[in-house]
């Protein structure tokens, strides 16, 4: 019994010990979340600006560009997977994964090649670990992704896209992340990055939206060389973009996965409590039982006397 509650007690320690451990994770996570937040609305005037430049650019003006131009049928892909560089999130970077997989699988059923390119610890050792080929990898900045990365990440991957296909060039670019929804809600999301898309405007019988009215611009020196020139930052400015979201869905995810560990924590705390109070308390009733069976066998052995 004294072996019993001595491993009850070690066991609640232990597990107090992991609780402090899970309650400090999520305030940590909590306050990043907010910040990682703030970073990615603040990014969200830029991009919706960039966007509508180049929309309006692409669309007015009849310019044969190799970001713009879309092979009928493709035959390398690449693809840049955003998971993270640490672990606790959750089913963060396994929705993110899966993801992957999906659009990997799709690839390879349409007769292409896919080039693998990954940020984030956990999906380079998942590919490690089933020893499938990594192009290249990032790693050391998953929670908080800067521009400067994103813009390095974004000359790689433009390289490989405007390279010839016989030197190793590839028709199609796409990223695979998470999407931002909620504190509780992120969404895994595989997109088409390389050649982009334009969008097409409203029809003249419907009422457009404020967000489909492009204002009108005046190119200097002449389209094409601004269209060299937004492409590239349109492109980096989409993988930021990616980041930022993957970012603040990790850290959401791993708010949300450590306050599970700590609720977790505490009910098993609670458990262990009452079965060391009870097991004490049988300890107790035995020791009294003892006494009172050896001092009835006292009066016993005296009275025969």
């Amino acid at each position: 019994m004294a072996s019993s509650l001595r491993e009850l007690r070690q066991r609640r320690r232990s597990v107090s010990t992991t609780k402090k451990i899970t309650r400090a994770m999520e305030l940590i996570a909590a306050s990043r979340v907010v910040k990682a937040q703030q970073a990615a609305r603040a990014a969200a005037p830029y991009t919706r600006e960039l966007t509508k430049a180049v929309s309006a650019l692409a669309s007015a003006h009849d310019i044969d560009h190799p970001l713009l131009r879309d092979i009928e049928q493709p035959r390398r892909s690449a693809m840049l997977l955003i998971t993270s560089d640490r672990g606790l999130a959750g089913a963060y970077s396994t929705n993110a994964i899966k993801a992957a997989e999906q659009l990997h699988a799709k690839i390879i059923q349409e007769g292409q090649e896919n080039v693998q390119y990954i940020t984030g610890n956990k999906g380079v050792a998942y590919f490690e670990f089933r020893n499938r080929h990594i192009e290249q990898s990032w790693t050391g900045f998953s929670d908080r992704p800067t521009y400067a990365e994103a813009k390095e990440i974004a000359d790689v991957l433009l390289e490989r896209f405007l390279r010839p296909y016989e030197e190793g060039g590839v028709d199609q670019l796409h990223i695979v992340g998470t999407r931002f929804v909620s504190m509780m809600t992120q969404t895994p999301m595989a997109v088409r990055l390389l050649p982009l898309v334009v969008e097409d405007a409203p029809d003249d019988d419907e009422e457009p939206s404020p967000e489909d009215i492009h204002p009108f611009y005046d190119f200097e020196p002449d389209a094409k060389t601004v269209l060299d020139t937004l492409l590239p930052l349109f492109v980096a400015n989409r993988i930021h973009t990616a980041l930022l979201q993957s970012a603040a869905s990790e850290l959401a995810s791993r708010q949300s996965a450590m306050k599970s560990a700590t609720d977790n924590a505490q009910e098993l705390i609670e458990k262990l409590t009452r079965a060391e109070n009870q097991a004490r308390q049988a300890g107790i009733t035995q020791e009294i039982t003892e006494i009172v069976g050896g001092a009835s066998a006292l009066a016993e052995s005296a009275g025969n006397e």
